[in-house]
């Protein structure tokens, strides 16, 4: 089993910047990737950007150049640098974690809301 806990939601203005963390805990050896995904209200989710075990990065076009995931390994946590924030990246913001065995893990979410 894995858990994840995400933080770092909150409001902010357009233009301004934001950090969410995924902190996971339980069989952490088992995951293979970790993913941002996000739903706006009236929207299907969508995946924001994720990372590999391997350090590698994919990201959603709506957000290259303005969304970083990065990872610590030290601290077992999945981060989401997300700058120039635009009110159309309100949503709430969850992380998953895929794990050996096909075994798909969520977080409960964080909502970012951008507006003035």
């Amino acid at each position: 089993q894995v858990q994840l806990v995400e933080s770092g939601g909150g409001l902010v203005q357009p233009g301004g910047s934001l950090r969410l963390s995924c902190a996971a805990s339980g069989s952490i050896f088992s995951i293979y990737v970790v993913g941002w995904y996000r739903r706006a209200p009236g929207k299907q989710r969508e995946l924001v950007a994720t990372i590999t075990s391997g350090g590698s990065t994919n990201y959603a076009d709506s957000v290259k150049g303005r969304f970083t995931i990065s990872r610590d390994n030290t601290k077992n946590t999945v981060y989401l640098q997300m700058n120039s924030l635009k009110p159309e990246d309100t949503a709430v913001y969850s992380c998953n974690a895929k794990a050996r065995g096909d075994l798909n893990y969520w977080g409960k979410g964080t909502l970012v809301t951008v507006s003035s």
